[in-house]
């Protein structure tokens, strides 16, 4: 059980009270971000039989949000990934994750004519918001699309607060791209708005992909080949209801990810929920993706946006519902 913190100063405190849209317009640096590269004529081949998402069907005006799983089927990692060219693909994951990550992948290379690198320090990553995002691609594509910016590439990604979102990873040589600088913490609260998890070290190996949504967000392809845990996957999804689905939620209070949430009025021993990713919000206050047993949110009277579930102990500060950004798939 996590106790909840005392309450901090938000670093994103608008006293301006600036129109929070207006906020997520710019370029930020992002600098919790590696690079996994995956070069060879088998690269695509080998991560098709490693994550969740098709690579072999992967062309390079396409990008992939992908997991890897354990055998039982819980994420150790999550990915942006994408085709530099026939022969190269890049991961883009937590850079908290990645030593373990490339560890774990190696292992499997065996004879796959494919090199796993570290390829961090050989490129940029910005994250581009509202207006950057709309100079530099065609916003209108629709999320996991790669699009070349001279060596740049450019991914679409899912929208926060109606402000389109990319991500732009280029050659440390390239120039920045173009654009007012933005604070990273405000790419960090755009990012748990979009309601599209982050892996990061507290929440490895705690959740199957669904339990993040990412069936409903293109994290998992059901007709592809084998993959670690896929069983356990295809399982969850295809025989009966899900039990644990991903909400945006709001708090006075910090969160944390691993961060245990507990129905009111429950067992305080059994937790009915655990803090994925959070962000300080713009407003006051903060947000965070949890994943959380629809069972429980909906006897507390969550969906309906009444509070009835906790951060920590019965004590913790209450958690407000906030409407997903996205529809999800019905279960089937």
């Amino acid at each position: 059980m996590t106790a909840i913190s005392a309450a901090l100063p938000n670093p994103l405190a608008n006293p301006l009270a600036i129109p929070i849209d207006q906020l997520l317009h710019g370029v930020a640096a992002l600098p919790d971000l590696g690079v996994i590269r995956a070069e060879g004529e088998e690269a695509a081949k080998f991560l098709h039989g490693q994550l969740t998402q098709d690579f072999v069907l992967l062309n390079t005006s396409e990008a992939r949000l992908a997991a890897l799983c354990t055998a039982k089927g819980r994420m150790q990692a999550s990915f942006i990934g994408f085709k530099r060219s026939e022969t190269e693909i890049l991961l883009v994951i937590s850079r908290d994750l990645l030593p373990a990550t490339l560890k774990r992948l190696s292992m499997f290379v065996l004879r796959a004519k494919v090199k796993l690198t570290d390829a961090t320090a050989d490129f940029s990553l910005f994250g581009l918001l509202g207006d950057a995002a709309r100079a530099a691609v065609d916003t209108t594509l629709p999320p996991w699309r790669r699009v070349e910016a001279g060596d740049a590439s450019i991914v679409t990604l899912y929208p926060a607060e109606g402000q389109p979102r990319a991500l732009w990873v280029a050659p440390v040589s390239s120039p920045a791209p173009a654009g007012d600088a933005v604070d990273t913490e405000i790419w960090l609260w755009s990012e748990v708005r979009s309601g599209v998890a982050r892996l990061t070290v507290p929440v490895a190996e705690a959740f199957v992909p669904q339990m993040l949504n990412y069936e409903s967000v293109g994290g998992v392809n059901f007709k592809k080949g084998c993959y670690p845990g896929q069983e356990v996957v295809a399982r969850s999804q295809f025989r009966g209801t899900l039990k644990r689905r991903a909400y945006l939620v709001h708090a006075d209070s910090p969160l944390a990810a691993g961060q245990e949430v507990f129905e009111a009025g429950a067992d305080a021993a059994q937790p009915s929920g655990t803090v994925v990713q959070s962000a300080a919000a713009p407003g006051g206050g903060f947000d965070a993706i949890v994943s959380m047993q629809v069972s429980a949110a909906q006897a507390a009277g969550l969906l309906a946006g009444a509070p009835g579930v906790t951060a920590g102990p019965a004590e913790g500060p209450a958690l407000d519902l906030l409407p997903l950004p996205y529809e999800l798939l019905d279960d089937i």
